[in-house]
């Protein structure tokens, strides 16, 4: 019997850096494993709060500095182009979570407008907040932008967009992106090497545990 073909859970959002920077990677890796991809958008600032973080404006001095340090490099490592400090930083994502989850429902391939969502904000310097900007985006990736924008209010994708984030912090996240592989946590594009390991290997997973 032919093994079942893997799939991996990806919690993110629009405006986080850092799954803008893991993105072609983890394309590139689940493409490599014949993986599956779960896209699971969240509300990041949620995340943060249930977790004790703060988004970055609210970090101490210190760690913004590193942090456009950090930026530098993994531009470097990554191959991508990246905007220290894009124009359009924070914009609200959830409509564009929602014309995702529409996508989704239609069974649409959603990985190259998720793609294009994270670097219009982190390269392009667009506003994902703005319905024409998300439709252009949505038809330059291959799907109906004005048909997903229109279902984007109906009152079950309000839900299943709040259900997500509910689900994300139930699960002890803090941050994105993280990738669930079997139950097994990966937190932050830095892991994407050990997620790749774990795929390779087919070792058993480490699950989180539950506290408190």
């Amino acid at each position: 019997m032919a093994a079942s073909r893997p799939h991996v859970e990806y919690y993110f959002s629009f405006i986080s850096l850092w799954s803008y920077i893991g993105s072609l990677t983890f394309q590139d890796l689940t493409r490599r494993h014949n993986a599956g991809v779960v896209y699971k958008p969240v509300n990041l600032l949620q995340v943060f709060a249930a977790g004790g973080g703060k988004p970055v404006k609210e970090r101490p001095l210190q760690r913004q500095a590193y942090r456009f340090v950090e930026m530098q490099r993994w531009r470097e490592i990554r191959g991508i182009p990246l905007v220290l400090e894009p124009k359009f930083y924070p914009a609200d994502p959830s409509l564009g979570h929602r014309m995702l989850l529409n996508a989704i429902e239609d069974g649409a391939e959603v990985g190259p407008f998720v793609h294009a969502c994270l670097k219009a904000v982190w390269a392009d310097e667009l506003d994902i907040a703005d319905p024409a900007t998300l439709v252009r985006l949505a038809n330059a990736s291959g799907l109906d932008g004005a048909a997903l924008l229109a279902r984007a209010e109906r009152p079950e994708v309000h839900r299943r967009e709040a259900e997500l984030t509910e689900e994300a912090i139930a699960r002890q996240m803090f941050g994105a992106p993280y990738y669930f592989y079997r139950d097994e946590p990966f937190w932050g594009q830095d892991r994407l090497e050990m997620l790749d390991g774990v795929l390779a290997s087919g070792r058993a997973p480490i699950p989180m545990r539950q506290l408190g």
